[in-house]
């Protein structure tokens, strides 16, 4: 399944997305946030109580395999972990280079 991904402008509109879709319906555990800087990523994750994309997503050797990229190369393994193309993980990575933040919703209709 391709996730549904919405680039915001920075974490404040990252806050707003993630509130909005879960006040829609979506659970947390299918609403993912990712931005260029990891501490970012971890703050509003924190803030929002969403998923960072990790082991369970990009897989063991995957996510150690990591450790040993850039970050832009990083950021569009997780992407793909998450069945986003190469070719559109290569232009989120842009826009994430730019000071965006992805968020990502991996369920396609609301719970309730």
């Amino acid at each position: 399944m391709i996730p549904t991904i919405k680039i915001v402008e920075n974490a404040e509109k990252a806050l707003e997305e993630i509130k909005d879709l879960y006040q829609k319906g979506f659970e947390m555990d299918d609403v993912y946030v990712l931005a260029h800087q990891a501490d970012v990523t971890h703050k509003i994750a924190a803030i929002a109580n969403t998923k960072e994309i990790g082991v369970a997503e990009e897989g063991i050797y995957q996510s150690l395999a990591n450790v040993f990229k850039s970050r832009g190369d990083e950021l569009r393994s997780k992407f793909i972990s998450l069945g986003v193309s190469e070719e559109e993980a290569a232009h989120l990575e842009r826009k994430l280079d730019q000071g965006h933040v992805a968020i990502i919703n991996i369920s396609k209709e609301p719970v309730n």
